[in-house]
This record gives structure tokens, C-alpha cells and sequence, in this order.
């Protein structure tokens, strides 16, 4: 008894030894993962634009060294009228306020259609 004890104590620490994927192998796969449908495949309609970040400045200019604005906050209903480079010039519908944003958190995701 103590034998066996010790055997499967040496092959539970060798398995354990060993890097993630070689210690809990499966006979079974996973198919590989899939980008969702559209259900609609004639929607071409972009999605509102949406803020990936809390707040974001907005600046007079379209540079960080510009003249701030105000700020935009997620939640916000915002417009955007324009894109120069890496920025955005936009109207923040809550506020009032007008002036540029980084386009590095404004994005309008593609293929939503909102009826």
C-alpha cells in the first residue's frame, strides 16, 4: 500500500512538472472560434460611434499640445463631423461643446444595422 502511495505521489508530481498543455491533454477538439454572423447580410449600416475609454479630452485642435475644451465621457450622445489623421472633430450632444477628439477611442463599429 505504501508503494502504490508513493508511485502515484511521483507520477502526480511529475504531471505537475510538466508545462500546461503536455499535463491535461484531451482526445476531444474544440472547433476553432468564429467571428459571429450577420444575421442580415445585406446591413452595411454603421453603428452609432461609441467611446472604448471613460473620459476623453476635447481639444480646440487637432494636437495634445491644443487648448482643452472640455471632456467627453462615455455616455455621452456625441456627433462626429469630421477625421483628420488620428483625430476626430466632434460635437458633444450633452454639452454643447465642439472640438477635437483622438480617434484612438472613437470608433463606429461596422455592419450594425439599428432599425
Amino acid at each position: 500500500m505504501r508503494s502504490t502511495r508513493i508511485a502515484i505521489s511521483a507520477a502526480l508530481l511529475g504531471a505537475l512538472a510538466l508545462p500546461l498543455p503536455l499535463a491535461f491533454t484531451t482526445t476531444a477538439s474544440a472547433a476553432p472560434a468564429q467571428a459571429p454572423s450577420v444575421i442580415d447580410p445585406t446591413c452595411t449600416k454603421p453603428g452609432p460611434w461609441t467611446l472604448s475609454t471613460k473620459a476623453v479630452t476635447i481639444r480646440a485642435k487637432a494636437s495634445v499640445n491644443s487648448e482643452a475644451l472640455g471632456i467627453l465621457y462615455r455616455g455621452h450622445k456625441f456627433t462626429v463631423h469630421k477625421t483628420s489623421g488620428k483625430w476626430r472633430y466632434i460635437t458633444d450632444r450633452t454639452t454643447g461643446v465642439k472640438g477635437w477628439v483622438s480617434a484612438k477611442y472613437v470608433s463606429r463599429p461596422s455592419g450594425v444595422c439599428l432599425d
